[in-house]
């Protein structure tokens, strides 16, 4: 049936599309309003191709996961500058501002992926119920800009950072999820507050 549709007409109900504006996403313990944008995860499939007499071929490759960029509000509290400068912190990264141990510590991808953990993007209905959620798998910080200033400017401050991922899964359908529940997919609030891997659970299984 379609969203335009009569919710009297044969029994049925009015359906709706899915909204650019109805949307969570959880990025290990950071506030959920904090986030101001996103961009979805896709993939391109690379391809090879086949030259005979007058004709070319093509032959798909392999799938290749694009990054995604995210555009974060940088309040005083909690401070986002902060909180993302602990990320890449924890991914290995240390300022050498000094010689002790840490100048021989350097960014791993296992340290990288513990530093932000599973991330999961759920777009929702109107009674805030997950409609579709994306989890991005094995996720780390490929670049940070911590946006920029401008005295003719009254507009909040904006970061944006870039996501790689090895891949993402899907998950489709409303099975009763209410998107902020703690006991799925929120992540937590406290910005100092570090998250084990299996501290996060819900229903993101499921691969596209």
């Amino acid at each position: 049936m379609a969203f335009w549709g009569d919710s009297g007409f044969d029994g049925g109900s009015v359906t709706e599309p899915k909204r650019a504006y109805r949307w969570i996403m959880n990025i290990n313990a950071a506030e959920e309003w904090i986030i101001k944008k996103v961009t979805k995860p896709g993939f391109d499939i690379t391809e090879t191709s086949h030259q005979f007499l007058n004709h070319t071929f093509y032959y798909p490759g392999r799938v290749e996961w694009a990054t995604i960029d995210v555009t974060l509000v940088d309040p005083m509290d909690p401070d986002t500058t902060k909180y993302l400068s602990r990320l890449v912190e924890n991914s290995g990264y240390h300022v050498p501002h000094s010689q002790n141990t840490n100048q021989w510590v350097s960014i791993s991808k296992n340290a990288s992926v513990d530093a932000i953990n599973k991330i999961a993007i759920s777009q929702i209905d109107a009674e805030g119920f997950a409609v579709e959620t994306w989890t991005l798998h094995n996720p780390w910080v490929k670049s940070l800009k911590f946006g920029e200033l401008d005295y003719s400017s009254d507009e909040m401050t904006e970061i944006t950072m870039t996501l790689r991922y090895d891949w993402a899964s899907l998950n489709k359908g409303n099975d009763g999820t209410f998107a902020g529940d703690a006991s799925t997919d929120n992540l937590g609030k406290d910005t100092n507050q570090v998250i084990q891997k299996d501290q996060f659970s819900g229903p993101l299984a499921g691969a596209l």
